[in-house]
């Protein structure tokens, strides 16, 4: 099944991906690699601000990890015209504001990769991976993701 297929399948619509507000783009294409920069979860959503498991749960957060995958994914749309057009994910870049004794950064992540492997399905999703938890991310934010695909 197709990853556009597979979206509908599961209800998911993705909404037009953010303009940036800094000194960046959304995304880089090298070859037949395209760069996804990071990007935060539904800043409406409260209840993805905070530092885990202090202000966000590890629950809440691999939710906002998932949120903030799907937002890339647009990105990647918009880039392409199709998510058909990615061949294999190749990484993921995970950050948690985490406190520092906060050993489950891994299992947050997987809110976005286990994300990725139901979309693309596990030939095209699996993907190699950094899980890394930091002192603040921008805004706030419990979680940030970033991505590497190969297109057509």
């Amino acid at each position: 099944m197709s990853a556009e297929a597979k979206l509908q399948e599961l209800g998911i619509t993705l909404s037009e991906p953010a303009s940036p507000v800094a000194s960046y783009v959304n995304a880089v294409r090298t070859g037949n690699l395209l760069f996804i920069s990071g990007g935060l979860p539904d800043l409406a959503n409260e209840s993805y601000k905070g530092q885990v498991p202090t202000q966000v749960s590890p629950e809440v957060a691999k939710e906002a990890a998932r949120n903030s995958v799907l937002g890339r994914l647009a990105v990647i749309r918009k880039e392409l015209g199709s998510l058909d057009k990615v061949t294999r994910v190749v990484s993921v870049q995970g950050f948690v504001n985490a406190a520092s004794d906060f050993g489950d950064v891994p299992q947050v992540i997987n809110g976005a990769s286990d994300t990725l492997v139901e979309v693309f399905g596990s030939e095209i999703g699996s993907h190699s991976r950094a899980a890394v938890g930091v002192a603040s991310l921008p805004l706030n934010v419990c979680v940030e993701v970033a991505l590497v695909v190969e297109v057509a």
